[in-house]
């Protein structure tokens, strides 16, 4: 319930507030203060299973933390709220914080939502689906993933292992013949019937169960199957079946896989010097680790790692369903009431752990040192490319810092020669090794949407395939023209949970006014000129130019320096030779019929209609 708000003295000055009457009002019920500076401004909040000694706490004489000392020069008022519970008052304390953001509380900056795999269980043949926002019913829901990359990596195991759907549902209902998934492997085909409903369940079965962590069951059952195959004289479908306990082995050698299942999340707290924390979240699902998060909470004054611990659990999984067990690194105040307001969230027990054993004492020192070597690079690429990809991942409002950027460019001199470009970026700067260019064929001159949707299927084809990783964004050199077809590129191949964004030069083209696409959005965004972000986008636009120029230039040489004869099938240097002395150079050959060039010493009359239709064309 709401309670009463003490009586306030604004008086100007440091260390100017008089608590007395305050605490002379207090209960000794639960419930939230709040600390407030002359301005009015909220600069702490605080709950307490009793108020008034709580905040009778901060008042009196003696020895006091720096940050508390700090913080109380600012005091000019204290609000407090009256609460049924503790629980209660936990509960009201997040609130207070999210929406004030008080400078003396340790504040988690990252907000955003956990990305899950969705399965579509209302559909004859479900489909496996990257998801991101409040689950719905219908659906199951497998995660959360600690980024769009450990999805996607997951989805394309389920691909190779079960070629269970992944496509649109409006995709799905207005296919008339297989699509590319099913060419690659990747999909069983239900949309035009080549699997029927018993056999694609079985193998969403198997892929669920995939999911869960339970791979030994899977590969039980496929063996199983393999043997009656086998002993029914099917050796095409045993070999298959065969196969598929092999891919699910190589994947299962690929990760730390534990023999106690269940569902673990392991949150290690450091500090470094000044106000610097690191928080990595590991997470455990079904006894497999897919990966960890690295979170920087802030604050105005020196914390020690169990507080910002606990700040931290507090912010982060009451904004979200906690797993069945939490383990920390650090022992953490008010542990029976967090596990409390967890439990009451998630709608089961939730206990956290701090002194473990075994394989989950082996987590928490992985991801302490996770955290530890986070923060260590965080406080030294502060001015790096680090820095300018978490600028970009708040102008471009992602949901995580993008680890890998793809830009693609065209180039061509009046429609001649195109090469298309794609050069790749992470976190150390330019991957050149993984830069890539693409002759461009079979297209209009100076058609450049086409030359970009051809550079993007080809590239994207492979990555669907798994030759190459899917980068976290997509950036196309254009606007709107070219953002669409790399849009409708990806449709086409079902790849989503990708950021895609269009660069283009401004009216003047000069360097600053660049504006960025998205789909969707009808505006285009502008950043301003000493953006670290725009900074980062025109480093990777402009090597994509260069590159993609480069190459340009490098076709168009070759061009012009060899001669028409060199693409003429069957016609090696030895008969290039002999035409070229028989007709006494190019000019003459191109003049030549069919049975003039039919006389030379080893041209067949076949090869003269090929050279005579490379100049004249067919007749």
């Amino acid at each position: 319930m709401k309670g009463r708000t003490a009586p306030t003295a604004n008086r100007p000055g440091p260390v100017s507030y008089d608590p007395s009457r305050l605490l002379k009002s207090l209960t000794s019920r639960p419930g939230v203060y709040r600390m407030l500076d002359r301005d009015g401004k909220v600069i702490y909040v605080g709950k307490a299973r009793n108020l008034r000694n709580r905040v009778s706490s901060y008042f009196r004489g003696g020895a006091t933390a720096v940050k508390t000392a700090a913080m109380l020069r600012q005091v000019a008022d204290v609000q407090v709220t009256v609460t049924n519970t503790e629980t209660e008052a936990l509960l009201l304390e997040d609130a207070l914080v999210k929406k004030h953001q008080p400078r003396y509380n340790i504040l988690l900056r990252d907000d955003k939502s956990f990305p899950y795999i969705r399965v579509s269980m209302e559909h004859d043949f479900p489909r496996l689906s990257f998801y991101r926002g409040a689950k719905k019913k219908g659906h199951k829901y497998f995660g959360p993933y600690p980024s769009a990359r450990a999805v996607r990596e997951a989805l394309g195991h389920l691909q190779r292992l079960f070629q269970v759907r992944q496509c649109e549902d409006s995709f799905f209902d207005n296919r008339t013949r297989p699509c590319l998934q099913h060419q690659i492997k990747r999909c069983s085909a239900p949309c035009v019937g080549l699997v029927g409903k018993a056999d694609y369940a079985s193998d969403l079965e198997h892929a669920l169960l995939f999911l869960q962590g339970r791979e030994a069951e899977v590969s039980e059952d496929l063996v199983r199957r393999m043997e009656a195959a086998a002993e029914a004289l099917d050796y095409e479908r045993a070999a298959h079946l065969r196969d598929q306990v092999a891919r699910i082995k190589r994947v299962q050698e690929k990760q730390f896989v534990t023999a106690r299942g269940g569902d673990v999340d392991v949150v290690a707290a450091a500090t470094g010097e000044g106000r610097h924390y690191g928080v990595t979240v590991m997470f455990i699902r079904g006894g497999r680790n897919l990966g960890s998060r690295n979170f920087y909470p802030r604050s105005a004054a020196q914390a020690g790692a169990g507080e910002v611990l606990a700040s931290f659990l507090s912010q982060y999984y009451l904004a979200r369903e906690a797993p069945a067990e939490i383990i920390v690194s650090h022992d953490v105040d008010d542990r029976e009431l967090l596990e409390a307001a967890f439990s009451e969230k998630a709608g089961r027990k939730v206990a956290i752990r701090h002194r473990v054993r075994g394989d989950r004492a082996r987590w928490v020192d992985m991801a302490l040192t996770n955290a530890r070597h986070g923060l260590q690079l965080r406080v030294a690429s502060a001015a790096s490319i680090a820095a300018q990809l978490e600028a970009l991942r708040e102008a471009l409002d992602l949901p995580e810092v993008p680890s890998r950027l793809e830009c693609f460019d065209i180039s061509h001199t009046g429609g001649e020669s195109t090469v298309a470009s794609c050069v790749v970026f992470g976190p150390e700067g330019p991957h050149k090794s993984e830069y890539r260019r693409f002759n461009i064929k079979g297209v209009t001159g100076g058609d450049d949407y086409a030359a970009m949707k051809q550079a993007l299927e080809r590239r994207y084809t492979r990555v669907r395939r798994g030759e190459a990783p899917l980068p976290d964004i997509l950036f196309v050199d254009g606007g709107k023209g070219q953002l669409a077809e790399a849009v409708r590129v990806l449709e086409e191949l079902q790849l989503d949970g990708l950021e895609v964004v269009g660069v283009a030069k401004g009216a003047d083209r000069r360097p600053g006014d660049e504006q960025l696409f998205r789909p969707g959005q009808p505006r285009p965004i502008r950043l301003p000129p000493d953006s670290p972000a725009l900074h980062l986008v025109q480093q990777v636009r402009d090597e994509a130019h260069r590159f993609a120029i480069s190459g340009h230039r490098a076709r168009r040489a070759r061009a012009r320096t060899s001669s028409v004869l060199e693409s003429i099938p069957g016609l090696g240097p030895k008969r290039r030779r002999a035409l070229l002395r028989h007709f006494g150079g190019l000019q003459g050959v191109t003049r030549a019929g069919i049975d003039d060039l039919s006389q030379v010493s080893g041209i067949s009359r076949t090869l003269a209609t090929s050279i005579y239709q490379t100049f004249h064309g067919s007749e």
